[in-house]
């Protein structure tokens, strides 16, 4: 199954992106493959002036549309995610995340922005047809670090969470290739025999 990892942050390098290249590891762990769309790459002339027709957008676009499941993180910025990540889900179609599972990961600099996820993202997810919105995870600047000597320092509560959502998501992934695979072909009306 192919996951796309969509980072909405328009700061590089940022503790939202570190979070979700360590959940793409996390679910290579698990037998994932990913790929990593930065959202900051794209080309912001095409995305503010919603430019359908460009040739990135669209690659773009297309990523989204191969992946059977997304996980998106964004920094929080007044109390909602990123203006540069709203700006490339208003690009998707209206139905771009159809039949898709979506895992939102968040950073913050306090607990007080936690609801921006189930009050400002989920919604939008749910309106562009997402089959499934997993349970959020928001995490404080406090609670993950980066160090050159270190790397990647996650607080042990956030580390038990983040495996957590992505058991759920793995398994709810394979869950679904199960269900793909054991579905019935259509039968056409003419051969259907029925004894009264």
């Amino acid at each position: 199954m192919n996951i796309i990892l969509i980072a909405g942050s328009p700061s590089a390098p940022s503790r939202s992106t570190r979070l979700l290249q360590y959940a793409g590891e996390q679910l290579a762990l698990r037998g994932h493959r990913s790929g990593l769309l930065q959202v900051r790459d794209l080309p912001a002339q095409a995305l503010l002036h919603a430019e359908f027709g460009n040739a990135e957008l669209k690659a773009a676009q297309a990523l989204v549309a191969a992946a059977d499941a997304v996980v998106i993180a964004t920094p929080v910025y007044k109390a909602a995610y990123s203006g540069l990540l709203k700006a490339f889900l208003d690009v998707l179609p209206q139905d771009g995340l159809a039949g898709k599972l979506v895992l939102p990961l968040a950073t913050g600099g306090s607990q007080s922005h936690m609801l921006a996820l189930d009050y400002a993202l989920r919604p939008v997810l749910t309106s562009l047809s997402a089959r499934h919105v997993l349970p959020s995870i928001y995490v404080t600047d406090a609670q993950v670090a980066w160090s050159a000597e270190q790397g990647l320092t996650i607080d042990s509560a956030i580390v038990q969470r983040l495996a957590a959502g992505i058991d759920n998501l793995s398994a709810s992934l394979l869950a679904l290739q199960e269900t793909a695979v054991t579905e019935f072909a259509p039968v056409h009306f003419s051969q259907v025999r029925c004894s009264v």
